[in-house]
């Protein structure tokens, strides 16, 4: 197993501990939403606190979710072995990209295209693998 591959599964794994941990701060209400993670026009919708709160609580339920999948993309890198495993890492890895995209419209935040990079990265190392993967 190469480096990127090994490096690719570590990155998915501290992503999916620090999702889950995120995801019931917000849940349990020790955290308000990061403007940054929203569209401005979203933002304006949620012009209360109560709306705010009752959509950080949401928004931790669905990040609590992603950093489950995350868990399992990572097992998928370091150590699935079928076809199935591969396809579940490559969807997500794929998904991963196109909803940074997304939250980089109209925004620009290191943090995001630091994200996007890495996802890239991952996406082109499992496009490189997929043949070993496919066959073993």
């Amino acid at each position: 197993m190469s480096l990127f591959v090994i490096g690719s599964g570590i990155f998915y794994g501290v992503l999916c501990i620090f999702s889950i941990v995120t995801g019931l701060i917000y849940v349990s209400g020790r955290r308000e939403l990061n403007p940054l993670e929203l569209s401005d026009n979203f933002m304006k919708k949620l012009d209360t606190p109560e709306k705010l709160s009752a959509f950080a609580k949401k928004m931790g339920w669905v990040t609590f979710f992603v950093g489950l999948v995350q868990g399992l993309t990572s097992y998928s890198i370091l150590i699935g072995r079928s076809p199935v495993f591969w396809l579940i890492a490559f969807g997500f890895n794929l998904f991963s990209i196109f909803s940074v995209l997304f939250k980089l419209k109209g925004k620009i935040s290191a943090f995001p295209l630091m994200k996007l990079v890495f996802y890239t990265i991952i996406f082109i190392v499992l496009v490189l693998g997929s043949t070993r993967a496919l066959y073993f």
